[in-house]
């Protein structure tokens, strides 16, 4: 034994991310003493500015947003207990097809090589026993988030360093209920593209894809905490809309895809550190 704590490390795109897909485990493992490291890639300078505004609209400021989403994210990882928030500070590339995307020092246009290089260092100085990222479509095609998987397995690969590696993931079920809830808060949506309807229907894994089930049902009120955190993004965050009860009721359970393992546990698992303790 060497006295290291066991050590989750969570790399994400942008702030808001960290509590959307695993601020659930991000909570449970701190409430069970492992050290939570977050890796937050971008500045969030494309979210929305006070009031709603949006990027490219009169009145945004991406250098305020970007100072202001910094204290959200802040306010969230005190909810989350997360031990380490370290920011890598690229520039929010925004949606796939803005502008941004080619900006210079924008995350999407930053070398692989050179963010793998920086979030390498990062997992030579923690030692990471499991890690946490997006597949390589970033779970649903932001170009930030597909970035984040690249310099998350080019780092990986970059060190010596063994970790349980997983990606965060939806089971098709759960995505068919989200699109339900999603109709009933809004009674007066049109009917949807069938293109858009197929594209969410590749959105996440089928059921019996999934590795990695985890209950977090305890943690879910830290959880819709943490997203409320992040106050000035409410717009775009549509679990606030749900309540605390119902979003508890939807959200206890937190899922993955286990892509990397050198401890020989079972799937499918209920605890990303199955096999370590």
């Amino acid at each position: 034994m060497t006295g290291r704590p066991l050590t989750l490390m969570a790399v994400h795109a942008h702030p808001d991310d960290e509590a959307t897909g695993t601020g659930g485990v991000l909570a449970r493992y701190a409430a069970e003493g492992i050290r939570t490291v977050l890796v937050t890639c971008t500045d969030g300078a494309c979210g929305d500015g006070p009031g709603g505004v949006k990027p490219g609209d009169p009145g945004h400021d991406p250098a305020a947003v970007a100072q202001l989403r910094r204290q959200e994210l802040e306010a969230s990882c005190e909810v989350l207990k997360i031990s380490d928030l370290e920011m890598l500070d690229y520039a929010d590339s925004g949606m796939m097809g803005w502008p941004s995307n080619d900006a210079p020092g924008s995350f999407w246009r930053t070398p692989v090589e050179e963010g793998a290089a920086r979030l390498a260092e990062l997992m030579r100085h923690y030692q990471p026993d499991v890690v946490v990222t997006y597949d390589e479509n970033g779970f649903y095609g932001h170009p930030d988030h597909i970035q984040a998987h690249r310099i998350t397995m080019a780092a990986l690969e970059m060190t010596e360093l063994t970790p349980k590696v997983y990606w965060t993931t939806m089971p098709r079920s759960m995505m068919q209920r989200f699109g339900e809830i999603i109709r009933e808060f809004h009674e007066d949506m049109p009917e949807p593209d069938p293109a858009e309807t197929a594209a969410l229907a590749e959105i996440g894994l089928p059921d019996d894809e999934i590795t990695t089930w985890v209950d977090t049902t305890a943690f879910s009120g830290q959880k819709f905490d943490a997203l409320a955190a992040h106050a000035s993004q409410g717009d775009n965050i549509f679990f606030l809309r749900m309540g605390k009860e119902r979003f508890g009721e939807f959200m206890g359970v937190e899922t993955f895809v286990r892509v990397k393992d050198a401890t020989g546990a079972a799937v499918p698992e209920n605890d990303l550190f199955a096999g370590l303790r």
